[in-house]
């Protein structure tokens, strides 16, 4: 088996199950990696990853068999990242690293101060698909649908723990912040080129699930600030 050759595999997966490919799937197997029939790779989704083999290829579309499982999922930090949008090659680079690192949903999100006002969700979620086939990871993580500021505050989850970056703030004590036992998700708000109003930093800072830290002395990018964050978290959460 190749384990270099990783695809996402929506469906249910299981031992002995034979199933078509999608086109640019089937496309990429024959011809970009020219796998011939009888060759193996991997295929995964979040019940885990199994090796397959190609059978034959039919009209533009690869049958194959699913051999047997070689990897179970394993448990992984529930790590959120709120962004306010951005344009759209720091927004892949945010995208593509944050799938690396293991983050688990993404949530974009629009305030005052934000000069994009839209983003292509199926597009996003190729580049998630793409980054986890390449990461080595079996969770693919999700991407919600664009949320205002007020109605991401709002509806944040009672349990959970935002992380809000703050270059005001004079706090950066993630250890005991993330030391709490049962801590629900952990997500990472990450602010605006213009960063937030007035108005905006409050209802942040109000909410009773938030805890302000700054990252550096130095004003970060959008890119550079989300996966400084994400890197901070996933290393204090390795220690506890």
């Amino acid at each position: 088996m190749n384990k270099k050759i990783r695809l996402y595999f929506s469906n249910k997966i299981q031992s002995d199950l034979v199933a078509q490919l999608k086109k640019e799937h089937s496309h990429y197997l024959k011809d970009v990696m020219r796998l011939k029939e009888g060759d193996t790779f991997s295929v995964f989704n979040s019940q885990g990853e199994w090796s397959a083999s190609i059978m034959n290829y039919k009209k533009q579309e690869a049958q194959i068999k699913i051999l047997k499982k070689v990897r179970d999922k394993r448990n992984e930090h529930n790590v959120w990242l709120a962004f306010t949008l951005i344009k759209q090659n720091p927004l892949n680079f945010i995208i593509q690293k944050g799938t690396e690192l293991g983050v688990q949903k993404f949530i974009p999100v629009l305030s005052e101060r934000t000069t994009v006002k839209d983003i292509n969700i199926e597009r996003i979620k190729k580049i998630i698909i793409e980054s986890s086939e390449q990461s080595n990871r079996i969770s693919v993580p999700e991407i919600n649908k664009l949320v205002t500021l007020k109605n991401f505050i709002h509806n944040f989850p009672q349990k959970g723990c935002l992380i809000f970056c703050d270059i005001n703030s004079d706090k950066s004590d993630l250890k005991k912040i993330l030391s709490k036992k049962d801590l629900g998700p952990i997500c990472i708000l990450i602010g605006p080129e213009g960063d937030f109003s007035e108005n905006e930093r409050k209802l942040i800072i109000e909410l009773n699930q938030s805890h302000s830290i700054s990252l550096a002395t130095n004003i970060l990018r959008a890119e550079t600030a989300a996966l400084a964050a994400v890197t901070l978290v996933n290393y204090h959460l390795n220690l506890s």
